[in-house]
């Protein structure tokens, strides 16, 4: 944000004057979110990056599959029974599909596992996934009005999504972005490659700024 908290301006300002700009950040599911952010708020969010995302509906079976957590009723007895119990077992194959080809970095071994196989998390997390499909069927044709910068990164090994089907995609549909590809990487990217995933950062700024002092 380049901009404070209304808290922090004088109250006699006109509120029309409170201009804020962000630059956004989304990963996986949340690279989603940003976009439908930017495409609501475009005075708002002045550049994007878009790491790992998934932005066009496809077969999911998986997705499906981790939706069942949701549902009315069956859902709340899944996420308080079966569901925490299916998380444990499967955790460590979880973990090496989504950072795979890379190892787990020690860092995230602080991670609060527990907390993430708590029924009402289970619970919310597949809302999340009930979602995904139908949320990237809603903006699939909306991208080409984001006209603000754009980088696009994503893990050429993601083993979750197809970045040729997605990220690539999505490049071709948002004529002004740029699209890194990051080789021997998988989903995980803000954890295997933050440096680079900082270089994109840094690039969407420096293109909202020149923008901006442009205007």
């Amino acid at each position: 944000m380049d901009a404070g908290c209304p808290g922090g301006i004088d109250q006699a300002r006109p509120r029309a004057a409170w201009r804020f700009h962000a630059t956004v950040l989304g990963h996986s599911w949340g690279a989603s979110v940003a976009v439908a952010m930017a495409l609501k708020y475009p005075s708002l969010v002045r550049g994007l990056i878009l790491a790992s995302g998934y932005y066009y509906p496809t077969l999911r079976p998986d997705v499906v599959a981790l939706a069942a957590p949701s549902l009315p009723l069956v859902g709340d007895i899944l996420s308080h029974t079966l569901s925490p119990l299916l998380s444990r077992a499967i955790w460590p194959l979880m973990m090496a599909k989504i950072f795979g080809p890379r190892s787990v970095p020690k860092k995230f071994e602080a991670f609060p596992k527990e907390m993430a196989l708590r029924p009402s998390q289970i619970r919310a997390s597949a809302a999340e996934s009930a979602l995904m499909i139908p949320d990237a069927f809603i903006l699939r044709n909306q991208y080409a009005d984001l006209k603000m910068p754009v980088v696009i990164i994503a893990g050429e090994q993601d083993k979750l999504i197809d970045i040729h089907t997605q990220s690539a995609r999505l490049h071709s549909d948002v004529t002004q972005s740029k699209f890194h590809r990051l080789a021997a990487n998988g989903h995980m990217i803000q954890q295997t490659a933050t440096d680079q995933v900082m270089s994109a950062i840094r690039e969407v700024a420096g293109q909202s700024t020149e923008l901006a002092a442009a205007e």
